[in-house]
């Protein structure tokens, strides 16, 4: 999700006040918060526990004699107090949050629900140079058959929760834009974007059809679809439909094929007329559908494909059984960030101490 960084900020602020409710007493049941490697926790009181080592291991250190004339300048006993003090509260507030970070705390979000089908579909759709055709009417507006496609079938793709939905477009070839994902706001998010003739102006039904099956083969075998959209006849490719639809039968594979075109064309007074030539090949279409147990649908207007969209989704029908998640946030860039801090100041003024001193050595001198 691209926010910006202030954005993120205050999500996860509220995330991490919601964490400090939760521990306060909120129910597990809307909001809860748990260390995802706890045992680090132990590394707290390390600190300490050298420094007891190194105490009872203490040694005396003979004395320096230094010439008589020689001076130099020295802190007084309660200014060395003082900034030790101060260096180990400062190492020992970025060590604590450096280990609190390392066991990463996680806010957990309520419980919800996720329906989940178990079904597999791929849907191919053309995108040859024939689909700029303006030939489907809603009333008495003509609509290009790709602008209509990238309208009907994101909606249907949007209704499709539970689905693994992937998406392939072909014309001269046959490509898979998304694979088989249950992140339909993608998958939708490129078929509104589908660009006509970026796969060349022919149509390779049989290619297309011989990619999907080799993308749900090896797919679970209880639900495998594939939905073949096309304007035209096959044209291009080097698999011949029928044979690739023989296959598809051979792997369970349902293909439900939908033929797009008008048979009627708007002449200049506005008058639609008949015409005699299409480039669909019904006949091959239907034989797919038979072939593996799908169906054919045919969409001369906007309204057919829309309930063509609907038929599929009884025909296919989402299942309704549910899958419980929790959305977790990492919170452990807090305590991480903080301690980074903490030591780069640290580090600073170590840096700032020294110089000061070399100075007052060198004036001395």
């Amino acid at each position: 999700m691209n926010l910006p960084v202030f954005d993120q900020l205050k999500a996860s602020w509220l995330l991490l006040v919601s964490a400090l409710q939760s521990l306060a007493g909120g129910s597990e049941s809307v909001v809860s918060f748990e260390w995802q490697l706890p045992l680090l926790l132990l590394l707290l009181p390390l600190p300490l526990l050298v420094y007891l080592f190194l105490r009872h291991r203490k040694k005396d250190v003979a004395a320096l004699l230094l010439p008589g004339d020689l001076y130099l300048p020295t802190e007084s006993a309660g200014a060395r107090l003082k900034g030790a003090k101060g260096w180990l509260i400062a190492a020992l507030v970025a060590w604590i949050l450096l280990v609190v970070a390392s066991a990463r705390p996680t806010w957990i979000g309520p419980p919800l629900d996720a329906p989940v089908s178990g079904r597999d579909l791929l849907m191919a759709i053309d995108i040859s140079g024939s689909m700029r055709e303006s030939d489907l009417y809603s009333g008495n507006n003509s609509y290009s058959r790709i602008d209509v496609v990238r309208q009907v079938a994101s909606e249907f793709v949007g209704n499709r929760a539970g689905d693994r939905i992937g998406l392939i477009m072909f014309g001269s070839n046959a490509y898979v834009q998304t694979p088989l994902t249950f992140d339909h706001e993608t998958v939708a998010h490129f078929i509104r974007e589908a660009v006509v003739g970026l796969a060349g102006r022919s149509t390779a039904i049989g290619d297309a059809i011989g990619l999907g099956v080799k993308r749900l083969r090896d797919r679970p075998v209880e639900s495998r679809v594939l939905l073949l959209l096309t304007d035209g006849a096959n044209s291009a490719g080097v698999v011949d439909p029928l044979d690739a639809a023989r296959v598809a039968a051979e792997n369970d594979i349902r293909i439900h094929t939908i033929g797009v075109g008008s048979d009627s064309q708007q002449s200049i007074l506005g008058m639609r007329f008949r015409t005699q030539a299409s480039e669909l090949d019904e006949k091959t279409l239907i034989k797919i559908a038979e072939l593996t147990n799908g169906r054919y649908f045919r969409a001369r207007d906007v309204a057919e494909l829309r309930k063509i969209y609907a038929l599929i989704d009884e025909i296919e029908p989402v299942e309704s059984e549910e899958n419980n998640f929790r959305v977790q946030h990492e919170l452990y860039m807090w305590p991480l960030g903080l301690s980074l801090l903490l030591s780069m100041l640290i580090v600073w003024m170590w840096q700032s101490r020294s110089e000061q001193s070399e100075q007052k050595h060198e004036q001395v001198i």
